[in-house]
């Protein structure tokens, strides 16, 4: 089993070139801008992993984690950009970004081997005045019956460090909606597990996530993965 991390909402960067399209830089510190503690998260579990790939451009830009086709591809912010203006954001940001964690994909599995991918984010505690009840989310296929046993495991161990956590599948959304992991089982129909990894952002503080929950992540993901 090789293990690959990826981070596509990791940091609130907005290029010079498309600075003029936020004039409200706040939005840009909010859920809606980055996953909070997400990047760190991503961090502290980097060195169990094969191979590891992160994004610091906010997702306001382009959203990495949406196909080519998604509505919600372009934010608001971005929408209204030309087309020339937002091919180039899909040829600068958007297409190298996936691809090479496509192709790496792509050689682990040609080698012979089974690939979990692991895609790191986080979520805000309450969205439109509905408190979300859940601290650790575990989104997968749940037609792939593989992705669907190894999530079990992997909530049993997380709990078995601390049965205290309310850990759910497919919370706070579904692991079989547009996304890159859903993207790549279609190109990877063997041998590929993907699963987004969800945390809730009351663990966070000064983006960064407390670090009980990162130590019972990594303890869990080390034993499951080896």
């Amino acid at each position: 089993m090789k293990l690959v991390l990826t981070c596509e909402h990791g940091g609130n960067v907005i290029p010079k070139a498309y600075a003029q399209q936020f004039t409200d830089k706040e939005v840009l510190k909010t859920h809606r801008g980055f996953d909070l503690g997400a990047l760190d998260v991503f961090e502290y579990l980097e060195p169990l992993a094969d191979a590891s790939f992160y994004s610091k451009n906010s997702r306001l830009l382009i959203e990495l984690n949406r196909s080519l086709f998604h509505k919600q591809l372009f934010s608001e912010f971005t929408k209204s950009l030309s087309r020339a203006q937002k091919n180039s954001i899909i040829e600068t940001y958007y297409l190298p970004y996936r691809t090479a964690v496509e192709h790496k994909i792509a050689n682990l599995i040609a080698s012979n081997n089974k690939v979990l991918h692991l895609s790191i984010h986080s979520f805000t505690p309450q969205l439109n005045g509905n408190i979300r009840n859940c601290d650790i989310g575990l989104l997968y296929d749940s037609q792939k019956k593989e992705e669907q046993e190894f999530c079990k495991y992997f909530k049993t161990e997380i709990l078995n460090y601390n049965s205290n956590l309310n850990v759910r599948f497919n919370y706070p959304y579904l692991g079989k909606s547009d996304g890159f992991t859903t993207f790549l089982r279609k190109q990877f129909p063997n041998n590929y597990l993907g699963i987004e990894i969800e945390v809730n952002q009351k663990f966070c503080k000064n983006n960064k996530m407390n670090t009980e929950i990162k130590e019972n992540l990594f303890k869990t993901i080390d034993k499951l993965s080896k």
